[in-house]
This record gives structure tokens, C-alpha cells and sequence, in this order.
């Protein structure tokens, strides 16, 4: 080899070591790094709509129980009795009558703020007090519609909107808070959260893998922002003729009223990290909110949001939208099933990113910087 062919061969941008997909150790430290120190999104304040309404989460080894407390406020909590350390709950949702939960196993019993309220055969225990001994929290706040947790400060105490930076301005078009859920599936993904955010950031395998996608958008319009430490992304053109991301492409329901003549002619795709992908469309926006179980194991949620006057209409269908991407979603699972299976092979090496996909070796860079060792790059 030449000197000037090595030197370019040594500039190449390439993918990760396979131990970032595949080994337990790494998988344990991506949790340590960036799912208990960062700003998580649990789900959506829909969910816990009045006081007494919980839901249940498990996430980066963190089993969550997310409240609805008496003065309104929504607060999240380890889901474990402060007693034996029990879960609470096993139901992924539920209510609470008089705002208050008990431990199936010792009956200790909490409000919905997390206070203990009763802790039988402890009053008799020198130097026991109730006030001592409410539910571990967690740091819960919203934006959007969306419940976020943080697990541990210690890196950053940020709050909420400061770790957001400009992300909400740049989407203050989409009514956020105001949207409401038309429909959810859940995925189980053989694959390693990582390669679901690679798939995520590039079109170079939409024309072979989703040609139905491709009809109703152009592969290459792709449009990024430099990649940061709190989002990923960039916008998509719709074709002439093309109205929305659906089915056939044309879309029943009102376009947002504040989106501009760019905003509306584009589909925004984003994510935030580290665990959700949102793409805003003329018409609905996409949630998606993912939780890591294994090193080769992602779960997750998908759900389409709409106004409420849409869904308040007699004529409200969302299938076409929900059909379009359950179909897209799982031709891209697939892929990254296939990619694990390829990188847990014994064959798998770095191999060379094209200039079509300059935002993976971004994303690389930004999880290397803020996890470091937890995502080697080289």
C-alpha cells in the first residue's frame, strides 16, 4: 500500500467494536452512563391523569413507580418497599384508591407523594419514625406531554428544560402538550439499543428496505443538524402530490395550523437522548420510547399523538398512519435483529461508514464523549 492510500484508509470513518453491541459489560456501563444519570422519558402525562393514576416502569435495571399525587403533581419513585425492599406493584398501570399503595408482602402502605402512611409492627421499634422512611424518589418533571425521570444528579443537576437546550423551541410549532394518544404498540427487539438509534439516523437502506417510504420521500433529501448531547436528527422532504407519512400519502385530518410552508412540507426526525425518537409530521407526531433490557434486548413503545379535536371527530382513523409505520418499524427491527445476529458472529469488524452516513459517526462520537468507555469508536 501507498502512502497516500494508507493515510486515506487510516481516515476512514468506521463503525464501532462489536463489544459495543454485544457485551453485558458495556451494555451495564451505556446504563451507568446514560440511562440512570440522564433525563429518561417514562411516558406521557395522559397516562396519569388524575390523582391516584400510577404507572409502572423498568428501565436500565430501575423497576419505576411513576404517581399521581393529591396536589396534582405527577412523582416517581423506585418501585421497591422501604421495608424488604418488595415490589409494590407488578401491574403496568392501574389506580390508587385514597391516593395510597400497600406492599403486598408486610402491608406498609404510602401515599401517592411517597410518604409512609402505616407500617404495621413497627411502632414498638425504638427510634422509628414514618417520616424516615417514604419511597426512594426519583427527579420527575414534563415538557410536552411527556413524563421524564432522572435516576442520579451526580454527573449533572440540570434541570429538565436546561438539558432540553433549544429542542423545544425548535418544535414549539407542534402543540406538544395539547396532543393526545391514538394508538400504541409495543415492540420486543432482539437488538442492542445502540444499533436501533444507528437504523434510526440514516436513509442509505430506506430504497431496499422500506420501499414504500421511499415513494413518499426521497432517501437522499436528508437535511441533519450537527449531532449534540441532547438530540440527533434532521428533516426528510415530501414528495410532490405527498400530504403525510401514510399509507397512500394523503392525510383526512387538518394540518397543524402553526407549522410554516417549510415545517409542513417536511418530516422532522429526531433523537432525543438517549432513549427517544420523535418524528414530527404535517399532520400527527410519532413517539417512540425505548428501554434497554440486555445487551442484545430493546423494548419498545410507539405511539401516534394527535390533536384532540381530530380524535373527537366522527371520521377519526388513524390506521392509516399506525399501519404505515408498524409496517416501517418492523422492516427496520428486522434489520437490526440481523445486524446483532451479524455482530454476535465472531466475524463482525469495524467496517467503513459511507459519506451518506456521517450522522452515525456523529452519534458514535457524541455517546464515546459523554459515556466514555462505555461506546468505543475505535
Amino acid at each position: 500500500m501507498n502512502t497516500d492510500s494508507r493515510s486515506t484508509a487510516e481516515a476512514m470513518k468506521r463503525t464501532p467494536e462489536a463489544p459495543a453491541f454485544v457485551s453485558p459489560e458495556r451494555f451495564e456501563r451505556d446504563m451507568t452512563g446514560w440511562f440512570r444519570r440522564r433525563w429518561l422519558c417514562v411516558g406521557r402525562a395522559e397516562e396519569l391523569a388524575m390523582p391516584g393514576d400510577f404507572v409502572s416502569r423498568r428501565i436500565a435495571g430501575m423497576s419505576l413507580l411513576l404517581m399521581h399525587a393529591r396536589d396534582g403533581r405527577i412523582r416517581a419513585f423506585f418501585n421497591s418497599c422501604r421495608h424488604r425492599g418488595t415490589l409494590l406493584t407488578e401491574s403496568p398501570r392501574g389506580h390508587l384508591t385514597q391516593c395510597r399503595i400497600a406492599c403486598p408482602y408486610h402491608a406498609w402502605t404510602f401515599d401517592c407523594d411517597g410518604s409512609l402512611v402505616g407500617a404495621p409492627g413497627m411502632k414498638e421499634v425504638d427510634g422509628f419514625d414514618e417520616a424516615d422512611w417514604g419511597l426512594n424518589p426519583l427527579d420527575c418533571e414534563t415538557w410536552g406531554g411527556f413524563v421524564f425521570v432522572r435516576a442520579d444528579r451526580s454527573v449533572s443537576n440540570d434541570s429538565l428544560m436546561q438539558s432540553l437546550a433549544d429542542f423545544p423551541d425548535k418544535f414549539a410549532a407542534w402543540p406538544l402538550a395539547e396532543l393526545k394518544t391514538g394508538a400504541r404498540i409495543e415492540y420486543d427487539i432482539r437488538a442492542n439499543w445502540k444499533l436501533i438509534l444507528q437504523n434510526y439516523s440514516e436513509c442509505l437502506h430506506c430504497p431496499s428496505v422500506h420501499p414504500a417510504l421511499a415513494r413518499l420521500s426521497p432517501p437522499t433529501s436528508g437535511e441533519n443538524d450537527p449531532a449534540n448531547n441532547c438530540y440527533v436528527g434532521g428533516r426528510m422532504s415530501l414528495n410532490d402530490g405527498v400530504t403525510s407519512m401514510t399509507a397512500d400519502g394523503t392525510t383526512r385530518r387538518p394540518i397543524f395550523p402553526k407549522l410554516n410552508s417549510v415545517e409542513s412540507r417536511h418530516v422532522y426526525y429526531y433523537i432525543l437522548l438517549p432513549n427517544m425518537l420523535m418524528s414530527f409530521h404535517p399532520d400527527y407526531v410519532l413517539a417512540h420510547r425505548l428501554e434497554p433490557v440486555s445487551a442484545n434486548r430493546t423494548k419498545m413503545t410507539c405511539e401516534w399523538l394527535f390533536e384532540p379535536a381530530t380524535i373527537a371527530r366522527p371520521d377519526f382513523d388513524p390506521r392509516d398512519a399506525v399501519q404505515f409505520w408498524d409496517l416501517t418499524n418492523r422492516q427496520d427491527w428486522h434489520m437490526c435483529e440481523l445486524t446483532q445476529r451479524g455482530a454476535e458472529s465472531g466475524g463482525y469488524e469495524p467496517g467503513p461508514y459511507s459519506n451518506r452516513e456521517h450522522l452515525l459517526f456523529e452519534l458514535d462520537q457524541v455517546l464515546a464523549k459523554s459515556c466514555s468507555p462505555a461506546f468505543d469508536t475505535e
